[in-house]
Formats: C-alpha cells, sequence, structure tokens
C-alpha cells in the first residue's frame, strides 16, 4: 500500500501558511535547500526545476494532494499545473472546471478519497497543505516531514486544523542546518482514543 506523506514548511508555533495562505516568508536560502534538492526534488514546482538542474524520475512520490487555498498562489503566478510531474489531486467544493488537464479536481470527501489512492500502484503520496485538508486526512498521514524554521508568526493557518483529538507520531529522524531549519521525519502512531 502506498504511504501518505505530510512534507511540508512551519514555523516553530506551528503554522504552514499567513492568514491569507502565504507562504513566502519561509527561507529559500540555506544549507538546508540542498538537503531537499537531494532528498525530495519532486517537491519542486515546475518553474524552478530547470534553473535548479532538477531531472529525473520521482523519488518518493507520484501523486501530489492539495487543498484549493495551496494551489491558489501558483495559480495566481500564472502556474496552472505546478507540479506536471506529478498527478495532482485539489480538494475543492468552488471549482468544478480545471485549468489544466494535468490537475484533477475533487469535490468528494478526502479521507475517502485518499484511501483509494493509496490502494493504487504507485510511489508515494505527498500532502502538500494545507491545514483543514491535514486535519481532514491525519487518521491515513504515514508519515510527517516537516520543515521546521526559526520563525514565529503569531497567526495563520495551522499545521493541522481538527478538532481535539490526539495522535501520536514516533520521530524517525531528525536533520539540523545551519540556516536555522530542521528536518523531522515523524512515523505515524495510534490515535489515544483508538483501540
Amino acid at each position: 500500500m502506498r504511504k501518505l506523506t505530510y512534507y511540508v514548511a512551519t514555523t516553530l508555533d506551528g503554522f504552514v501558511a499567513d492568514p491569507a495562505g502565504g507562504f513566502d516568508f519561509f527561507p529559500v536560502e540555506g544549507d538546508h535547500m540542498g538537503y531537499l534538492l537531494r532528498e525530495f526534488p519532486e517537491t519542486f514546482p515546475v518553474h524552478t526545476r530547470g534553473p535548479l538542474g532538477i531531472e529525473g524520475p520521482p523519488k518518493h512520490f507520484d501523486a501530489v494532494v492539495m487543498g484549493r487555498r495551496t494551489w491558489e498562489p501558483a495559480r495566481a503566478a500564472g502556474l496552472t499545473s505546478a507540479y506536471p510531474h506529478l498527478r495532482q489531486y485539489v480538494f475543492t467544493t468552488t471549482m468544478t472546471q480545471a485549468p489544466d488537464e494535468t490537475v484533477t479536481l475533487v469535490a468528494t470527501d478526502p479521507l475517502e478519497y485518499v484511501r483509494d489512492l493509496k490502494r493504487q500502484e504507485g510511489l508515494g503520496i505527498w500532502l502538500c497543505g494545507g491545514g483543514s485538508l491535514a486535519g481532514a486526512l491525519l487518521p491515513e498521514i504515514d508519515e510527517l516531514v516537516l520543515k521546521v524554521n526559526p520563525i514565529v508568526v503569531g497567526d495563520g493557518i495551522p499545521l493541522f486544523r481538527r478538532g481535539f483529538e490526539p495522535h501520536r507520531f514516533t520521530r524517525l529522524e531528525t536533520k539540523t542546518f545551519d540556516s536555522g531549519v530542521t528536518v523531522c521525519r515523524f512515523a505515524s502512531g495510534v490515535s489515544f482514543g483508538r483501540p
């Protein structure tokens, strides 16, 4: 079965974007970037792949799922398909037609849809964001890869938006960089409310 990995940048206080959904306050320079390029090359959008010298097949993921608000910044910048090298699924109830044939709009239950994706053949599935979709998909997240940035913002879109329901994760790996960014990998455990 395929794994669902929530791979995302976060602040020290647990926000993945500003209140409007922007994330340009996260640093894109520093020694952590070389690691991310080598380890997660498929997570870089199409307009950066050529300049960064990224080529070849995906390493971890062949599909990406995201909420509409996560997709909007790329679309507003004129990228109707930010990840054409991946199968892209955008969860939205407000859009009915995708502006690009490489993007699939999904209006059904995210949890059931992703469970079906996980049963299909292929590499892993990257959960790109945002907080509401991550909250809905929490029971199906197999791994967290958090790029923890040395920033506190005080408000914004949280890592997870969900009612109080603790889930345990086991730390697999932590890499710390001179840039101040720490990349932490966790494997899913069991929610405290489950047998």
